[in-house]
């Protein structure tokens, strides 16, 4: 049975700014896609990842292939199935320290056993018998610090075969591409990730000039 209200996770998603959301991805008709919609106004970043929709965008927020390494998320909600759901968690074991580990929130029906003992084995707390986006809406939640939806950028391959690759940002949604996506994120991506494409862009930053500028600059 969902609790109505738990303090140790009311504590952790109230101090959290992101969320990222695994499974989220272009079909409406899908929970994942449509929590984006259901906490679009609360506050928190959201981060939907979704590896065939990666480039594409929910309510101005990109979708992401992954989670870049350098990212460190404070909440990840699995709407996987439990075979899948279990491959996300073993990878975020090996990735990421017990004492950084993000919650992981598992969709009602995502968790099985096998991921459950693992978990357990490890020290972890997780959540798996209640929905995030019911447990936030049924306690009114909000982030402490709120995120304001920015600018988001993503680097694709040119169209024209020429080997060269094209950024481009967008204030909200965006066409999913026709070419090759090669990187996606927000500012924060952006600030924080270790991907290839980031870092270079974060060394053409100018003395005096913000991450946001440097980023529309090269547009």
């Amino acid at each position: 049975m969902a609790e109505e209200s738990t303090p140790w996770i009311t504590d952790i998603v109230v101090n959290a700014q992101s969320i990222h959301i695994l499974g989220s991805g272009l079909n409406s008709t899908r929970p994942a896609h449509q929590a984006i919609h259901d906490l679009d106004q609360r506050g928190w970043r959201l981060v939907p990842i979704h590896p065939r929709d990666a480039g594409g965008s929910i309510l101005g927020r990109p979708i992401r292939p992954s989670i870049d390494e350098g990212i460190i998320p404070e909440i990840v909600v699995l709407f996987l199935a439990p075979q899948r759901a279990r491959q996300a968690v073993t990878k975020m074991l090996m990735q990421y320290p017990q004492d950084n580990f993000p919650l992981i929130w598992f969709q009602i029906g995502a968790l099985d056993e096998d991921t459950e003992e693992m978990l357990e084995q490890s020290g972890l707390r997780f959540v798996s018998e209640d929905c995030i986006v019911r447990y936030i809406v049924r306690n009114d939640l909000h982030p402490n610090v709120k995120i304001n939806s920015s600018s988001w950028f993503r680097q694709i391959s040119d169209e024209d075969g020429s080997g060269c690759s094209v950024w481009q940002t967008f204030p909200k949604d965006a066409e999913l591409m026709s070419t090759q996506l090669e990187w996606v994120g927000d500012l924060i991506d952006l600030e924080q990730s270790h991907h290839t494409i980031a870092r270079y862009i974060r060394s053409l930053q100018k003395n005096g000039e913000t991450l946001l500028e440097t980023a529309m600059r090269l547009t």
